[in-house]
C-alpha cells in the first residue's frame, strides 16, 4: 500500500475523506498527504494508539505537527525495543512517489504505557479526536477488552469493525444503543479500502468539522455508516 496506490484505490472507489493510521506511527502520513495533492482526495493524519489497556484509539489530528508531538508521546512509551522484521515485518518509511526512504527501527507492534484515558486526553490537549477502533473486537477493541463503555470517560464516536453492521453491533452489544457509530475499513490491503465507509455532512474536510458533524451541531451531521456484513 503506497502512498499513490491509497490515493488511486481511494478515488476509485468514492471515497473524498480518508486518514492514514498507522499503529503507534505517523511515519508515513506527510508522504501520502503529499501524494493526495491535487486529487480530489483529502487526507487526515491520524494514528492508532494501542493503550497500556490493549485498546486500540484512532487519533486523528488536521496536519502533520500535533500528531508528530502525540507521537512522540507515545514513542516515550513504548518498551525501548528494536522490531524484528523478521518476525513481525519490515516497518518502512515511504516518499509520496513509494519509494523507500527510511525505517523505523522502534517496535511498534506493541502497547504503550499510557492508559485509554490518558491517550483521549492527549488527543483532545493537541486538538485531536480520539475515536475507540473496532470496539466489538474480542482483541483490541473496547468491549472486547474491558467489556464495557468506560463510564468516566466522554466519546464523541465509536468505530465498529466491517464485520458488523451497526444494527447489529447493536443488538450484540446493547451498550451502543444511542452512540454514534462509525465504520471503517481499517484497511491493510488495497481492496479493503471503503469497505465499510461513514457518510457525514461537513463544510470542510477538517477535525473541527468532524466533531461538530458527530454532535450534530451547525447543520452538520453523521448521516451513518454503510457498509458491514452482518
Amino acid at each position: 500500500m503506497t502512498p499513490p496506490a491509497i490515493v488511486a484505490r481511494a478515488r476509485q472507489v468514492g471515497l473524498d475523506l480518508i486518514a492514514i493510521a498507522d499503529h503507534n506511527s505517523a511515519g508515513n502520513v506527510g508522504a501520502v498527504k503529499a501524494a493526495a495533492r491535487g486529487s480530489g482526495l483529502e487526507v487526515l493524519a491520524g494514528m492508532e494508539v494501542e493503550t497500556r489497556e490493549g485498546v486500540h484509539v484512532l487519533c486523528l489530528f488536521d496536519e502533520s505537527g500535533p500528531l508528530g508531538a502525540l507521537e512522540q508521546q507515545v514513542h516515550a512509551h513504548l518498551p525501548l525495543r528494536e522490531n524484528d522484521p523478521a518476525l513481525f515485518g519490515p516497518q518502512p518509511l515511504l516518499d509520496e512517489q513509494g519509494q523507500v526512504v527510511g525505517e523505523c527501527t522502534r517496535l511498534l507492534l506493541t502497547a504503550a504505557d499510557l492508559s485509554l484515558s490518558q491517550v483521549c486526553r492527549a488527543a483532545a490537549d493537541l486538538g485531536g479526536l480520539a475515536i475507540p477502533s473496532h470496539v466489538d473486537r474480542k482483541g483490541y477493541g473496547l468491549l472486547g477488552v474491558l467489556g464495557m463503555l468506560p463510564a468516566d470517560l466522554e466519546l464523541a464516536a465509536l468505530e465498529i469493525s466491517p464485520r458488523l453492521t451497526a444494527q447489529a453491533a447493536c443488538r450484540q452489544y446493547p451498550s451502543l444503543r444511542g452512540k454514534v457509530l462509525l465504520g471503517g475499513s481499517d484497511a491493510h490491503r488495497l481492496e479493503q479500502m471503503g469497505q465499510p465507509h461513514t457518510l457525514f455532512r461537513l463544510q470542510a474536510p477538517t477535525v473541527g468539522e468532524l466533531r461538530l458533524a458527530l454532535r450534530g451541531e451547525q447543520g452538520r451531521g453523521c448521516l451513518g455508516l454503510e457498509g458491514g456484513t452482518a
